[in-house]
């Protein structure tokens, strides 16, 4: 088989070496599905498990240096050398009869890109599971811990989509080269109820929330909406007057929300 390529740092590549991660990640949905994403491929090392489902598998990989590894793996026409930020998602699941499926989008997310991957996820109706592998302190910020004052953007915009879960935690040792920190993989399952809200105004709500994460949020909010309206929000939301963003609730937030852009 073809020798994979040295790890491109520019790109943050990290191969993963650990069976015992690599099984976590690949069992992690059970529940019937229609078709698998990969994104990042890089080397295969979990493509490889992933195709022994015999499922539709298509791959999303910047890097062409992986062309022939991995069209040893997956046919070349389900595989798309572009850039995952710049993917035209829509035209994709057209093209491939996805819309109305149950899509599993499994990705070693690159460090550089993560949440910016994570949050363009989201919104994407046949993405029913995902398995994401994170840097540490990233994975963290979407789901819930046992702690107070967790609340940021990447947890908001993810529980209006998805119910998450810390799957396996996995320390710089089960890669090569070895990264300088921690990753944690999270499984997550869209919810069932459909969202209401659009996803635009939900991301730009959140970014102006969170920007001021050592400010009072009045003051933050101030930036767009007038004091009346905010007094207004803060009460139906049952919100203290000088509340931090990270100490609310993902409710209180929900209906500050609902009443800040009614």
């Amino acid at each position: 088989m073809t020798k994979a390529p040295k790890a491109n740092k520019e790109l943050g590549q990290h191969y993963l070496n650990s069976e015992r991660v690599i099984t976590a990640i690949c069992e992690d949905v059970s529940s019937p599905i229609d078709a698998i994403i990969e994104v990042g491929p890089g080397p295969g090392v979990l493509t490889k498990n992933l195709a022994s489902k015999n499922i539709p598998l298509y791959l999303i990989e910047k890097d062409t240096r992986f062309q022939e590894i991995l069209e040893s793996i997956v046919p070349s026409e389900n595989i798309f050398f572009t850039d995952a930020t710049q993917f035209d998602w829509q035209k994709f699941f057209e093209e491939n009869a996805l819309k109305g499926k149950n899509v599993w989008l499994v990705s070693n997310l690159p460090y550089n890109v993560g949440s910016v991957l994570y949050v363009q996820f989201l919104p994407l109706e046949p993405i029913k599971y995902m398995t994401l592998m994170f840097q540490k302190e990233v994975g963290q910020k979407t789901y819930l811990r046992d702690e107070k004052n967790q609340m940021n953007g990447l947890l908001f915009l993810g529980n209006i989509y998805f119910h998450a879960k810390h799957l396996i935690k996995v320390p710089p040792g089960c890669f090569s080269p070895p990264p300088k920190v921690d990753s944690v993989v999270v499984s997550f399952e869209r919810k069932r109820e459909r969202v209401q809200f659009e996803f635009e105004k939900l991301n730009q709500f959140s970014r102006l929330v969170f920007s001021g994460k050592r400010k009072q949020l009045k003051g933050v909010l101030k930036q767009k909406y007038s004091s009346e309206i905010i007094e207004s929000s803060f009460a139906q939301a049952a919100i203290p007057s000088q509340i931090r963003a990270e100490a609310l609730t993902f409710d209180q937030l929900v209906t500050l929300f609902r009443v800040l852009e009614s």
